[in-house]
């Protein structure tokens, strides 16, 4: 498509969200769950073209942002205690912890590796062996498999001081609890994750909370067909799990995929930041894979953290607050000099923001 036949096709959905919404009584709260949607509606200043009465709000699907600030702090004591390499990808180096960032420990003397794959960071253990190199390990459905395949790897490769240090998160425990939300009226459902998990295992919005839910992709047309179809059911009072990105995502989604995550990792409970200790939202090692669990294999005392109260990016990813209303967004936290982590993250709902306005 041409971009004049872009912009039509575009300027046609706004029109028709408006003409729907005026057959609507009340305000209507949608969140986006996933973190790359958040950024890519900034990006594309889609938010103006929506009435007043169609609110776009973020959601957990930033793996950085709802990882605690605990987190940080682990990683940071271990490889100190332990002379451990850390590796890990770019979005997590600035994340502030308790005593400073990553970057902070990287520049007092520790090694932290920005590496861009799991595969990556097992080159690095190679070439640093004896010495343990330990990945951070963050993230959704989305990345889990690559990790899962990287260990696998590892373990008939025989590398012996690779290590994990684990936080992932699975998406359904938390959809759960943001669906009983009344303030909530639909979801704008994550593309990537749903590649991988499919469309069909969405079905519990509808069954158990009546909200409906559409999948779509991150193009602009993308974004406003699933907005268009989320208000179109919400006008009507149906609800059912709509798939608009089906060049990517099936209804199965990607059951390799899903093979590859379950040999190597079982369901365990969680902490998020903003919704607290969910269980069975996260992952732990099974198997002949436990000898990869950094935690496990080097044990220390992680004191308990406090986030600035200040701060509100637990709020925010519960789509309770957005970044405007906190006072210190755009003051105190900047991405030169973050508070919390949704201000870092390339996906974070305050970078969005902060980036490109809080149109």
């Amino acid at each position: 498509m041409n971009p004049r036949d872009e912009r039509r096709t575009a300027q046609a959905l706004a029109s028709e969200i408006k003409d729907l919404a005026r057959k609507h009584s009340g305000q209507m709260r949608f969140m986006e769950v996933c973190g790359t949607h958040t950024m890519a509606i900034h990006a594309a200043g889609l938010k103006s073209l929506f009435p007043e009465s169609v609110k776009l709000v973020s959601g957990p699907g930033c793996p950085v942002c709802v990882t605690e600030k605990r987190f940080i702090d682990h990683a940071i004591l271990l490889a100190a205690k332990y002379d451990a390499c850390v590796t890990t990808f770019g979005d997590l180096v600035r994340v502030p912890g308790s005593s400073g960032s990553l970057t902070t420990f990287r520049s007092e003397g520790g090694t932290v590796r920005v590496v861009y794959s799991p595969l990556d960071a097992v080159e690095v253990a190679v070439a640093q062996s004896p010495r343990p190199t330990v990945f951070l390990g963050v993230g959704f459905e989305t990345t889990i498999p690559t990790v899962a395949a990287t260990l696998k790897a590892a373990l008939a490769r025989g590398v012996e001081n690779f290590y994990v240090l684990p936080a992932f998160k699975t998406i359904h425990p938390p959809l759960r609890i943001l669906a009983a939300k009344d303030d909530l009226h639909g979801f704008l459902l994550p593309g990537h994750v749903s590649a991988i998990i499919g469309s069909d295992c969405f079905s519990y919005l509808v069954d158990d909370f009546h909200k409906p839910g559409v999948i779509g992709g991150f193009e602009p047309l993308d974004i406003l067909l699933a907005l268009r179809d989320l208000v179109s059911m919400t006008v009507r009072g149906t609800s059912a799990i709509v798939n608009d990105y089906k060049r990517v995502v099936r209804a199965d989604g990607n059951r390799a995929a899903r093979d590859i995550l379950y040999d190597v990792f079982e369901p365990a409970d969680a902490s998020w930041r903003g919704l607290g200790v969910i269980p069975g939202s996260g992952l732990a090692f099974k198997g002949p894979y436990t000898r990869f669990d950094a935690a496990a294999h080097f044990p220390v005392n992680v004191p308990e953290s406090k986030d600035d109260p200040r701060c509100l990016c637990a709020a925010i990813l519960t789509g309770s607050k957005t970044p405007d209303r906190c006072g210190l967004f755009g003051k105190e936290c900047t991405p030169e000099d973050p508070v919390g982590p949704c201000m870092v993250s390339s996906e974070g709902t305050c970078a969005a923001y902060y980036k490109y306005g809080a149109v």
